[in-house]
Formats: structure tokens, sequence, C-alpha cells
């Protein structure tokens, strides 16, 4: 069987080829496809259709979902679907999940559906997931989401656009479908928002037309002629037309179905060995429930501090690294490789025994390290943190993150500065496995109450604590937002209380004042300019100010606000002392500031 992936809509070129290539693929196989409508998929949603643990979350942003409208208007396929029949004598052996349909970024997770009082075969998506939940918020739900403030949104239509294709940009939309917080008009151009939901309380669309005539009476003719064509032509898409095709797939083997689901996402949305794994790990789980323990841990850990971005990947790979069992006397640990086959019953009975150690271990783990100033973005190598997490597990310590007794107070200094080098250093690469195995035997043949092993750990990494020169030089060449840029800089200020606070990465002499046009006019010539322009964005001229101090230093020039700071800001930040810190002297503050760096460095 060729099943068809999630597909994307960027481009109306995209879905022509994309529909192009699922029918030749249907006219190749002797497999069943069903037409569907819009209405009838509704009507179904969370009654007799569902999804398998299998389904990653819904990710698709407004734009996406206001695309996936415009297709349906402009009369551009949007692929096929696949459908797993799931016997009603077996759907109790399977996590079954609801679609949402009121999406919230914050709490983007999908309730447990209660299956008990459903005495019939149940259909589960395994593949259209983002579209059908597309559809169902566009049409009976909400999306709500942050931009600058939080904000409840429907899907509105504005009937007073013209559908006017552009020929030029195929990706720009036809119609004017968009997510908005009410019907109020904004900006300049004719506008009447229609709720893209309303339409389904009319089973014809003259009715639909005529609930928007009084509506409709103050408009010029050409206008209410527009706005009957869209409602009429958004009824029968909604209503009459079979927007898609819809495969299903009806063994009941689990291990078959996993494949099909494989193959049936390959070419869509990335699928992460989590979404595979983590409904395994659901399916035979005996007491916990695996798809809400993981969820619950990975949003934990990410609210920490300012916030971090660990994924479901991350959480499942520390199960692996962090678990042990007693096996004929002996511990042994779980097989580290992200692969399928290491989520086996047993193994999976292994992880929940282990569940609230490892979430103890992490939990304290993420504590620690954002007690050291490291966040989303400079915490570029989280597969370092395992170690950490091992030694701390085997430390049974749950507030070793605050203790101040000297030897857990020395054990914390060693692994700052181990996480700090063997991220710098890029230990984690290609062979992360294969490290990660190693380093684990090291902190398993130590004793539990020894110190951090940091010398061990180095030698295996073969790594020195140290930054050499050539590094430094490397260093150096690290620009504005970079990977590791805001690594390095967390380093310059070892003394930083860094507890909740947010800290931007801040340009000293403010990059509005590095143009080609100013900088001519200064009387530089081309050879100056370009120095300039390239030293712009390189470390010794960036910094990490707290947000209010980049609020109040905006784009003030240097020479006048370094005036407004004290002798211990200017320390902190490691200001050279150079005669004047006007903008002809930049290159002179520069090659002073980077002294400076090269010595904090070779100091860590």
């Amino acid at each position: 069987m060729l099943a068809i992936a999630e597909l994307d809509y960027s481009t109306q070129c995209d879905q022509r080829l994309a529909i192009s290539f699922s029918w030749q693929a249907i006219r190749r196989t002797s497999v069943e496809y069903i037409s569907i409508r819009a209405s009838d998929i509704i009507r179904q949603i969370n009654r007799d259709l569902f999804l398998p643990a299998i389904q990653r979350e819904f990710v698709w942003g407004t734009n996406r979902v206001e695309r996936l409208f415009d297709s349906i208007m402009a009369d551009f396929p949007i692929g096929s679907f696949l459908y797993w029949r799931l016997e009603q004598e077996r759907k109790d052996e399977w996590p079954v999940y609801e679609f949402i349909r009121d999406f919230d970024e914050k709490s983007p997770h999908n309730p447990l559906a209660n299956m008990a009082g459903i005495m019939k075969d149940v259909t589960l998506v395994l593949d259209g997931q983002q579209r059908i939940t597309s559809l169902y918020v566009g049409l009976k739900g909400t999306y709500r989401y942050f931009h600058y403030r939080w904000r409840k949104t429907k899907l509105y239509l504005n009937l007073l656009k013209l559908p006017v294709p552009n020929e030029d940009s195929p990706e720009e939309p036809t119609y004017g479908f968009a997510f908005r917080e009410g019907a109020e008009p904004t900006g300049n151009e004719p506008q009447l928002w229609y709720l893209v939901g309303k339409i389904l309380d009319f089973e014809d669309a003259e009715d639909a037309k005529a609930d928007m005539r009084a509506s409709l009476k103050a408009l010029t003719e050409e206008q209410r002629e527009n706005a009957n064509k869209l409602i009429g032509r958004l009824h029968n898409r909604i209503h009459t037309s079979s927007v898609v095709n819809y495969y299903q797939e009806r063994s009941q083997d689990y291990d078959k179905v996993l494949q099909v689901f494989v193959r049936a996402n390959s070419a869509g949305e990335e699928l992460e060995y989590s979404d595979l794994l983590l409904a395994t790990a659901t399916a035979k789980w005996e007491t916990l429930d695996a798809r809400n323990e993981i969820h619950e841990l990975t949003d934990s850990i990410n609210k920490i501090g300012t916030g971090y971005k660990f994924g479901k990947d991350f959480v499942l790979k520390a199960c692996l690294y962090l678990s042990e069992s007693n096996k004929d006397g002996e511990t042994v640990y779980l097989p580290i490789p992200y692969r399928v086959k290491n989520f086996t019953r047993e193994n999976l009975r292994i992880i929940e025994n282990n569940w609230e150690s490892i979430k103890e271990s992490l939990t304290t783990t993420v504590r620690l390290i954002s007690r050291f100033g490291f966040n989303a973005k400079n915490v570029v190598a989280p597969l370092a943190l395992l170690p950490i997490a091992f030694y701390l597990r085997r430390q049974s310590h749950p507030s070793f993150d605050t203790s101040s007794e000297v030897k857990d107070a020395e054990a914390q200094v060693a692994i700052r500065k181990w996480f700090i080098f063997s991220t710098l250093k890029k230990a984690f690469g290609r062979s992360s496995d294969t490290t990660l195995t190693r380093l684990r035997g090291i902190l398993n043949g130590c004793s539990p109450t020894s110190a951090f092993p940091a010398d061990e750990l180095y030698k295996s990494l073969g790594i020195e604590p140290q930054l050499s020169d050539a590094e430094i030089e490397q260093i150096f060449d690290y620009v504005f937002h970079g990977r590791y840029t805001n690594l390095v800089l967390s380093l310059l200020y070892p003394d930083r209380d860094w507890k909740d606070a947010v800290f931007h990465e801040d340009h000293i002499f403010p990059k509005s004042q590095f143009q080609v046009r100013p900088l001519r006019n200064r009387g530089y010539d081309d050879a100056r300019v370009q120095s300039y322009i390239a030293k712009c964005d390189q470390l010794p001229n960036l910094q990490l100010l707290t947000e209010s101090e980049n609020l109040s230093k905006n784009a003030t020039p240097f020479d006048e606000w370094i005036k407004t700071r004290d002798d211990a800001f200017r320390e902190r930040h490691l200001v050279p002392k150079i005669t004047t810190y006007g903008f002809d002297s930049f290159e002179d503050f520069i090659e002073a500031r980077r002294c400076l760096i090269w010595r904090a460095l070779k100091q860590l």
C-alpha cells in the first residue's frame, strides 16, 4: 500500500504537484479511496473519528490553517487521509485521544477520549490530523496564541475581498481568510468579516445568503454580488463538494499499523521517534499514563527559570539513560540508541519503575543549570545534561541545586565547568550514543557518595578543562545571535545572579550606526567601512543586558550612554579604559575589549 502523506500547502504549485502524485499513486494501487465532504468530517470528529496515541500534537500555525481554507475555496486538492478502523472488541487495548476544538498554544495537548460508552468500531486518523484539526478549529473552534499579548481568535472570511489569484506569486492566498478576535474592520481596505463556522448553520446556500441580507444593504451592488458569491462558494465547499479522499486500514496488527504510520508520515511533518515511542510506551505502561507523564515532565522542566525548549525526544532519551534494573544481582542499564527495538515491553516496564527517580534527577539538573545562568538560548547541547542527571540520580539528593554544603558546592563548581567545556568543545557530536554510554560507565563505576568525576570525564571525552589560544581565536568569530554566542557571553559574568532574569544580547556600539552611507559620510574609506561593518556583530561588540537596561540603552550612542554607568558596571561588562568612547574610536575599543575577553576566557 502506498499511503499519501500529510501535504504542505505553502504554494498552489505544490498543491497541483501533490495531488497529481496522489492520484497517480491511487491508480497504481488496488486500494479503495472514499470521497468525503468537510461537513461530514466535522460531524464525525470525537464521535466516530479519534486520534491514536501514535499521533503527534497539533502544530500548525494560524497561517497554515488559513491557507488550507484558501486551498479548499480555490478548488485546489488538499491530499488524502489515512484512517485505521479499530474493532470494538480491541478499542480498549489502545489509548485513544480526542481532536482539539479550541486550540491553546499554552496547553496544546489532546485530551484522552472516553471510550466507555462507545459500543462500536472507531476510526483513528493515521495521516491527516493537522488538516482535520485545522478544519475543526476553523469551523467549530478557536485558536489562542501569543503575539505581544494572548489573543483568542476565530476564523473569518472577508466578503469584500475580490478573489483574484496572483499569477506572479502563486503562494499568495486568493481569498481573505484570517484568524481574528472579532468582526470589527481594521485598516483601510474594504472589509466585511464573516464568521466561517456560521456556514454550518445552514443546509441551503440561499438561507446563508438570506441571513446576511441586512448586513449587505449598505454595500454597493458590486460588493453585494461579491459577498453573495463568496457565501455560496463557501457553503458549496463545506456542504456539497467532496474535498478529500481517504483510505481505511483495517488490520488489527499494531506492528503493521506502526509501519503504515511511518510510511504515511515520511513526507509530511517531520516524524520524531518520540511520537512512535510515546505511543508504544502509552500502550505498554501498566499503571501510569506515559503520554501525560512525559508531556507533564517536558512542560515542567521547560518552565524552570526563564524557560527552556526541551522536547519529548530529550525526555525519552533520558528515560533510556537513567533507567536501571537488577538482573542476577547486578545493576543493568538500558541501551541508549534511540530505536524502536529498545522500547520493548520489558524495557518500558523498567522505565515505568524508574519514572519517579527520572523525574527527580532531570528536574534537579535543569534547576541547577538555571542557577548557573544557562537558558534556552545557550543550552546548545542538551545531551550533555544526561551525565549530570545520572550523577545526581546516584546522589539521591533532590535539593542538590540549592545545597551549600562544602562537598555539594565543590561538585556544583565542577559540574558547571564540565558542562561549559564539553559544550564549547562540541564533545557531543555524531557518535553521541557511544559517548554517553562511555560516560555512564565512568559515573556508574564511582561511589554514589564520591565527588563529581570531572577529570575522568574530560579524559574520556579527549578534551582539556581549559581553552587553547586557537579555540579562543575561533570563539572571537562568533556573531550576534549565533549558536554558541549567548553561551560564551554568559561565561563573562561568573558572579551574576541569573535567577529568573531575562538577558538580551546587545550591541555595545548600536547596530543602527553601522550603515554604509552614514559611514561614508563620516569620511571613512572603503576599507574602514568594511572593517566597521564586519566587526559590528562580532563578540567584542556584544554584551548581555537585562531587559530594562537594554530598553533604556536602545540606540543611544555608546559614548553618551556609558557616562550614565558606574565603575562596577564597566568592570562587570569588561568595558576597557580608553581615552575616548566616540564612534571614531570603535576599532580601538574592539581591540582593547578583545584583550579583556581573552583574559577572562583563559581564567575559566
